[in-house]
């Protein structure tokens, strides 16, 4: 069931700073509280392929985000001891070394199951036993959450596939646009370009120009 137009769960979860300091994050909070825009990705798990290129990208755009006002928070189920070994490990050999925003370290999946994000199943054996299968960490999720708290995109990738930032950038900047101005934003809009009123008029003088 899709999340988009409802509150992000408010749940408290451990993080790691990029210092290495234990922290206490509730995404909803950040949001509210700090009246920003918070972009909460999952990844699979620490030391892994795809990975660490997702967490250097995400790090590379921090300063567009940041011009956006939109805080960025990574997110998996391993440790906080973990993330911080993996932060002291090198780029050139598959750490996240210089990654300076916030990892949730949600080991007990309190908040990714509420997301049902978690790759976990059950099945029954011949004896009718059940059996857990699945990798029980999280596909490679995504949620934009406004200044009220409120999921204005949600988006799942299967674990091998990784995410393209510069399309997180461009939906930030049309939600923006739309609280901002009250136009829609049509097909690949992007910031600097027509926007449309929410009537047939203008959807057909947008069409009839494009």
């Amino acid at each position: 069931m899709s999340l988009v137009g409802k509150k992000f769960p408010n749940v408290t979860v451990d993080a790691m700073s990029e210092m290495g300091d234990d922290l206490r994050i509730n995404i909803f909070e950040e949001a509210t509280a700090n009246q920003q825009k918070v972009l909460l990705f999952w990844y699979p798990k620490d030391f892994t392929f795809v990975c660490p290129t997702e967490l250097h990208a995400f790090q590379e755009a921090l300063p567009e985000f940041e011009k956006r006002n939109t805080k960025v928070i990574g997110a998996s189920c391993d440790t906080n001891e973990v993330h911080f070994a993996w932060l002291n490990v090198s780029k050139d050999n598959g750490g996240i070394e210089g990654v300076t925003y916030p990892l949730l370290a949600d080991t007990h999946r309190q908040l990714a199951n509420i997301l049902a994000i978690v790759d976990q199943d059950f099945e029954y054996n011949e004896e009718g036993e059940e059996v857990f299968t699945g990798s029980n960490v999280t596909y490679r999720a995504t949620y934009l959450i406004d200044e009220t708290g409120k999921i204005f995109h949600e988006s799942v990738n299967d674990m091998p596939l990784g995410r393209n930032v510069k399309e997180y950038i461009r939906l930030i900047d049309a939600y923006t646009h739309v609280q901002k101005h009250g136009e829609v934003c049509p097909a690949n809009w992007e910031e600097g370009k027509d926007a449309m009123k929410a009537d047939r008029t203008s959807t057909a003088e947008y069409l009839a120009k494009n």
